[in-house]
């Protein structure tokens, strides 16, 4: 019972150390691809903090997994290093009494997984593509940044503004190009700001500019100096959801019998159960070996783990070209993963290995001399 508890103690003082540094990987990563479509425009500055929570949460169901497998592996090592592993033996247990407390303390963690994968990580997608398409049904002159280029397609338009002053929303040392009707139009203008009709439509009005109009390759150009000059903001059109299975709730997945959702199906059902497979397995991949060197297992693990990752991807794959039913593939990854945890708590548990013999019995031969 003290082992055992001594055991548990360790494990969630282990998780919590590895769910943070995993976590603020994950951040990381988020956050730099997600900076980056905010500094081309594509996301706004105030829409970062939204999307990057809903990405966390999409990706949380992979981070909890990555870190339970990485938990029974660093603390049974460290274990089996520090001996304590031989005073759990010599006490009359087992390996597979590890089982027992490694599971009970890792069901709540599966539990949250098979939540995640099921039903939190697409309900997220879901809400990062509704969010997303709310930014961008929202007027262009907002999505202008100071201090860089933006370009609007649909409207043909340049734009680029040094300053705003966020209390009245004036901006300063405008530069404007569009091209319409074959015609280039540049506009300069010292200040603006923002109005709206009594129709409800907004403009942008610039005041003290210049605006120079011309048509490529020709001579003919004028230019037009002007104390006002209003530009109507064109609302912005609310663009359909773009179909992704990502997004689409398990229980619409179960009825549709396309090849891409079948294959997406797979992997939601796929996740909990690696998680699953990858606690047995790090249980016997624990083991240290001091003859072949202390981090020997570790590699072990981590390319276990890359191959059966590999493996449940390209399954995938197959499953969304047709070329392997969905059952079939299922079954055929994580059966095989079993077989793996079953050779391996063999060859941890046998005597003589896993490939050993049994050591043969030597008679004693009796001279007699005559």
């Amino acid at each position: 019972m003290i082992f055992r508890r001594s055991l548990v103690r360790e494990l969630t003082a282990t998780t919590i150390g590895l769910f943070l540094v995993l976590l603020a990987i994950l951040f990381t990563n988020l956050v730099l691809r997600i900076l980056a479509r905010a500094a081309g425009g594509a996301v706004a500055p105030e829409g970062v903090l939204p999307l990057l929570g809903f990405a966390t949460l999409f990706y949380l169901n992979i981070l909890l997994s990555v870190a339970l497998f990485l938990t029974v592996l660093l603390t049974l090592s460290r274990w089996y290093r520090d001996s304590e592993m031989i005073v759990w033996f010599t006490s009359g247990q087992s390996l597979t009494a590890c089982l027992r407390p490694i599971l009970l303390f890792a069901a709540p963690f599966l539990v949250a997984i098979v939540l995640l994968s099921l039903y939190l990580s697409p309900w997220a997608e879901q809400r990062r593509l509704e969010y997303e398409r709310q930014l961008e049904s929202r007027d262009e002159i907002v999505l202008i940044t100071p201090g860089l280029f933006r370009e609007f397609p649909r409207a043909n338009l340049v734009a680029f503004v040094e300053s705003i002053n966020p209390f009245d929303s004036t901006i300063r040392n405008v530069f404007l190009h569009s091209v319409d009707s074959d015609v280039d139009a540049t506009t300069v203008a010292a200040s603006g700001h923002l109005e709206e009709a009594p129709n409800g439509d907004r403009f942008v009005v610039l005041e003290n500019g210049r605006r120079y109009e011309g048509k490529p390759g020709t001579a003919e150009y004028r230019v037009i100096e002007f104390e006002k000059l209003g530009r109507r903001i064109e609302p912005a059109e609310l663009r359909a959801l773009p179909i992704s299975t990502k997004a689409m709730p398990t229980g619409v997945l179960t009825f549709v019998d396309g090849q891409v959702e079948r294959a997406e199906l797979f992997w939601r059902i796929s996740v909990p159960v690696s998680a699953l497979v990858l606690t047995l397995i790090a249980v016997p991949l624990s083991y240290v070996n001091p003859r072949v060197g202390r981090s020997a297992n570790l590699v072990a693990a981590a390319f276990l783990y890359m191959l059966y990752s590999n493996c449940l991807n390209i399954v995938q794959s197959l499953i969304a070209q047709g070329k392997l039913d969905f059952w079939a593939g299922l079954a055929l990854p994580h059966v095989i993963a079993l077989l793996v945890v079953v050779i391996l708590f063999r060859h941890q548990l046998s005597v003589s290995g896993l490939f050993g013999h049994a050591p043969r019995t030597r008679g004693t031969v009796v001279v007699s001399s005559g």
